[in-house]
């Protein structure tokens, strides 16, 4: 689903992306972690087409990202904190978005929304929703139009328990029909319950990919959160290769 070769990428001087290569699988759960400025939210934007590379190849079901935008309507992305326009209520930005891609209404997820219990607030301005209640009109967006990419960055800040867990049975659901996600989070324990692969990013470059269980046996630890700590510790002493989750 997503081939990335030789990725570099700078920010004047500073370089944030080295030579990353990376091979994710469709229709699986992938988790990038890595300690702060080691590349996650650099790579997510260039899948988005938000950033261009300066150097490699990122190709996303076979499209390369910087030669042919349309891949970009099969991707759903839930930013960490998303900003909507503060007038509008949630039921607006649906329709909204639905215009500007030329959708029916009918291709949002009325189920999802259905769970996370939005009906109630759908025409509540807002202004006047919660943190935890804009995360849940994140959540649904980023569902929107039926996606096969989904990229969701902290996906469970400020929700409930009860939304957090529906937003979980989410990405199995959909996981298990075909789809495939790109998440990245600081809590590892989230991760460890939903990610089929794991790939860590240090300096820019990817240091380990695999399954949770050659990471664990790799480092000698039970969890995934003191695997990662260990892999940190260790400052990924071995030299990276080419990474490949499958």
């Amino acid at each position: 689903m997503v081939r990335a070769r030789g990725v570099d990428k700078r920010y004047g001087k500073l370089p944030v992306l080295r030579g990353l290569d990376l091979d994710v699988e469709r229709g699986q759960v992938t988790a990038i972690v890595g300690p702060n400025a080691s590349g996650k939210t650099t790579f997510n934007k260039i899948l988005l087409g938000l950033v261009r590379a300066d150097r490699g190849e990122v190709h996303i079901d076979g499209h390369r990202v910087d030669e042919d935008p349309s891949y970009r309507a099969r991707i759903g992305y839930m930013p960490q904190s998303a900003r909507f326009p503060e007038n509008l209520c949630a039921d607006d930005v649906f329709r909204m978005l639905a215009d500007l891609r030329g959708a029916s209404e009918a291709s949002r997820d009325e189920e999802l929304i259905e769970s996370l219990v939005l009906g109630p607030v759908l025409r509540t301005p807002i202004r006047v929703l919660s943190g935890g209640m804009r995360q849940r009109v994140n959540a649904a967006l980023a569902f929107l139009f039926r996606p096969e990419l989904l990229l969701l960055d902290e996906p469970t800040a400020a929700l409930d328990p009860i939304s957090s867990g529906v937003l979980k049975d989410k990405i199995r659901q959909e996981r298990d029909a075909g789809r495939t996600f790109i998440l990245t989070s600081h809590v590892l324990s989230e991760l460890e319950e939903l990610a089929d692969r794991v790939a860590f990013l240090l300096e820019g470059q990817v240091r380990f990919s695999g399954s949770q269980e050659e990471l664990k046996a790799k480092t000698g630890e039970a969890t995934l959160e003191r695997a990662i700590a260990q892999l940190m510790r260790q400052g990924a002493a071995e030299p990276p290769a080419v990474a490949r989750v499958s």
